[in-house]
């Protein structure tokens, strides 16, 4: 049976969420619903690329890490129809500890986590010799 034949209370993302509403405090609770709720919308009404989504910065630097790795985990569930989803950080030695959801099966696969720390590192080299160039063209670097 996969995701869309689900029932909308049997939906992983729905399970998670009714997980979640048992065990977090009623605040915590609001406040990822707050974070979560216009991405799942989005995801229902499949128009995320016009949805601006960010677990850093802005108001969502007034969350905790840890509602920040929850609210990733649902969104995470909604994506991929899985409960497995972990947080991990990768140390990363350009970018300093980075964040990253995956599987539960590829977090605990040290040679994939070593692919994805280089996939991270190479984005980084990229961004920032674009960045160069940008700013040698008078561009706005920050993106």
């Amino acid at each position: 049976m996969n995701e869309s034949e689900f029932p909308p209370e049997h939906r992983p993302v729905d399970l998670y969420l009714g997980l979640l509403r048992n065990r977090m405090d009623t605040e915590d609770y609001r406040q990822l619903l707050d974070v979560v709720e216009p991405v799942l919308r989005a995801l229902e009404e499949q128009r995320l690329s016009s949805l601006d989504f960010a677990l850093d910065g802005g108001e969502a630097d007034e969350l905790s890490q840890e509602l920040r790795d929850e609210a990733a985990l649902v969104i995470a569930a909604a994506v991929t129809g899985r409960l497995d989803n972990e947080v991990i950080e990768i140390q990363v030695a350009e970018t300093g500890p980075v964040r990253v959801i995956t599987d539960a099966d590829t977090a605990a696969d040290p040679e994939r986590l070593g692919e994805i720390a280089d996939y991270i590192r190479e984005r980084h080299r990229q961004n920032e010799e674009l960045r160069g160039i940008a700013e040698v063209s008078d561009l706005p670097t920050d993106f």
